[in-house]
C-alpha cells in the first residue's frame, strides 16, 4: 500500500559540521523522495536511508539474535585488558554520553576522530586561547573572511551560502557585495576561485606565513599601495623568502572585480581595512608535525588584530558531530579527545592515548568502533592491528565497515530514525528530529545495554 507523501520542515543534517537545520525532507513508503535545501553531499545521503536492511546483529560476519551479539561483546569487553573507544562523531550527545560512561566501567581510553583532524588545533587553543564566535556572528558581522587550508565549497558546500559569503546580515546589507573574501592554501581550490583574493602558499610554509602576518600588522596602519621603502629582502631575507614563495600581486582586487590572485601585503592591506573579520581553518593548517605550532600562530594572529577591529578564529570541523563529542569528553572527562581511564581517573596526553597511534603501536587488545567510516583515515599500520584483534561494531544500515567485526550492531540514524541533540562546528546544539521510523536501537541503547551486561 502506498503511504501519501509527507513533508517535515526545519530538519537538521548531519553530513557535515554545518548541520544544516532549515531543510524540508519529504518522505513516503518508509524512503526520503526529497530533500529541498539539501546541498550535494546531504542529498544522496537522504535519499540511501532504508535503502539496506541488514541484520540488527552480525556475529564473525553472520546473522545472529541480538541477545547473543550482546553476549559475545559483553564478553569480549570483559576480558579485554586495554580496550579502545573510538568515533562519536556520527553519534549525538546521547551516545556519547553512553560511551564514555561505559570507558569509565572498563578503563578504557576513549578517543574521537578529532585526533585524525583538529587534534593540532584543539593543543594550539589550550596553549594560547581562541577568540571564537557563532556562525550567526560571522553571517552578520564579518566583512572579511579567510579560508585557510579549508576547500568549503567542496567539504562543507553550504557554508558560504548560509554564513561566510552570500547571506545578508544585520552589519553586512549588502551580502556577497559587501564582504572581501579571501582563500590561502597551497593550490588553487574551487572556493578559491570564488574568492576576491586567492594567496597561493606551501603547506610547508604556513607558520612562517602567519608570523610575517603578524609582524606586517603590528607595524600599524599599511598604506593603500604597496609596502614602504626599505621592507624587502635586504631587510629581513627570511620573510622576503615567504614572500617569493607566496608570489603573485600586491594589489588587492576589490569584491566587484573577483579576479584571485595576491601575495600576503594584499591580505595585510584586506584585514587593516576590515572591521570584522574572521578565519575559518582546516586541514591544510593541521598537518604536520608541528602542526599545533602552526595553529598557535594563527590563533596568535587573530588576537593580535582584535587591538584594531572584531576578529575570530573557527575550525571547519568535518564529521557532523565532532564537535559534540569533543564536548561531551570535555565535561565528562575534563579532555576533548585521547582520554585513558585505566588507572581509575582521566588522563589526556595526545599521542600517547590517540586512538591511530595506540593501534599504530598495537597497545589495544579490543576497539569498539562507533562509526567504523571514521578509520578510513588511520595510518596503514592502525588498520594492520585492528585486524588482528577483536573488533566491536557499531553503525547505520548503510555502512559497510572497513575492518573485520567480531560483532556488528546495526543502529538507527539519529536525525533520520531518533531524536537527539547534535553540536555544530561552532558549539552550537541543534535538535534533531525522526523522519522514519526503525526497528533498530540507537548506539545509546546498544552502548548502555552493553554496560549494564559488563556491571553484571
Amino acid at each position: 500500500m502506498t503511504s501519501q507523501p509527507r513533508t517535515f520542515t526545519d530538519i537538521g543534517c548531519t553530513v557535515c559540521g554545518c548541520v544544516c537545520d532549515d531543510l524540508a525532507v519529504t518522505v513516503a513508503d518508509g524512503r526520503v523522495v526529497e530533500a529541498k535545501g539539501a546541498c550535494r553531499l546531504a542529498d544522496p545521503w537522504f535519499r540511501a536511508q532504508n535503502s539496506a536492511a541488514p541484520p540488527a546483529a552480525l556475529l564473525d560476519g553472520r546473522p545472529s539474535d541480538p541477545g547473543a551479539a550482546f553476549a559475545r561483546a559483553a564478553e569480549l569487553l570483559r576480558a579485554a585488558r586495554y580496550p579502545l573507544i573510538y568515533g562519536l562523531s556520527r553519534s549525538t550527545t546521547e551516545g556519547q554520553r553512553a560511551a564514555a560512561a561505559l570507558a569509565d566501567r572498563l578503563g578504557a581510553t576513549i578517543d574521537t576522530t578529532a585526533s585524525t583532524g583538529h587534534a593540532p588545533s584543539i593543543m594550539a587553543l589550550q596553549q594560547v586561547g581562541e577568540s571564537t564566535c557563532t556562525l550567526g556572528e560571522v553571517k552578520n558581522r564579518a566583512d572579511l573572511v579567510v579560508f585557510w587550508g579549508s576547500d568549503p565549497a567542496v567539504t562543507h558546500p553550504r557554508h558560504l551560502e548560509r554564513y561566510a559569503a552570500d547571506p545578508v546580515g544585520r552589519w553586512v546589507p549588502g551580502g556577497r557585495s559587501g564582504r572581501v573574501v579571501v582563500v590561502v592554501d597551497e593550490q588553487e581550490t574551487e572556493t578559491a576561485k570564488l574568492a576576491d583574493l586567492f594567496v597561493q602558499i606551501p603547506a610547508a610554509r604556513n607558520w612562517e606565513a602567519l608570523w610575517e602576518l603578524r609582524m606586517r600588522m603590528r607595524e600599524g596602519n599599511l598604506p593603500p599601495g604597496p609596502l614602504p621603502e626599505g621592507r624587502g629582502r635586504e631587510d629581513e631575507p627570511e620573510l622576503a623568502r615567504v614572500s617569493d614563495a607566496v608570489g603573485g600581486s600586491d594589489e588587492l582586487p576589490l569584491p566587484s572585480g573577483r579576479r584571485p590572485g595576491g601575495g600576503l601585503p594584499s591580505l595585510a592591506r584586506a584585514i587593516a581595512a576590515a572591521k570584522c573579520g574572521v578565519f575559518f581553518f582546516g586541514a591544510g593548517v593541521t598537518r604536520g608535525r608541528q602542526a599545533h605550532r602552526t595553529v598557535e600562530a594563527l590563533l596568535q594572529l587573530v588576537t593580535d588584530l582584535n587591538d584594531r577591529g572584531r576578529f575570530y578564529a573557527r575550525r571547519m570541523r568535518r564529521f557532523g558531530d565532532v564537535a559534540g563529542a569533543d564536548s561531551v569528553l570535555a565535561w565528562q572527562t575534563g579532555y576533548p579527545f585521547g582520554v585513558n581511564l585505566s588507572r581509575g581517573y582521566p588522563r589526556y596526553n595526545p599521542g600517547e592515548f590517540t586512538g591511530p597511534e595506540t593501534l599504530a603501536r598495537g597497545e589495544p587488545d579490543l576497539c569498539l568502533l562507533i562509526g567504523s567510516e571514521t578509520v578510513a583515515d588511520f595510518p596503514p599500520e592502525s588498520l594492520e592491528h585492528l585486524k588482528r584483534i577483536p573488533v566491536i561494531v557499531l553503525d547505520p544500515p548503510e555502512a559497510e565497515p572497513p575492518v573485520p567485526a567480531a560483532v556488528r550492531f546495526t543502529t538507527a540514524v539519529y536525525g533520520v530514525h531518533r531524536p537527539g541533540t547534535a553540536y555544530r562546528m561552532d558549539e552550537v546544539p541543534v535538535p534533531l528530529r525522526v523522519l522514519l521510523p526503525t526497528d533498530y536501537p540507537s548506539d545509546a541503547e546498544v552502548l548502555n545495554e552493553l554496560l549494564s551486561r559488563v556491571r553484571a
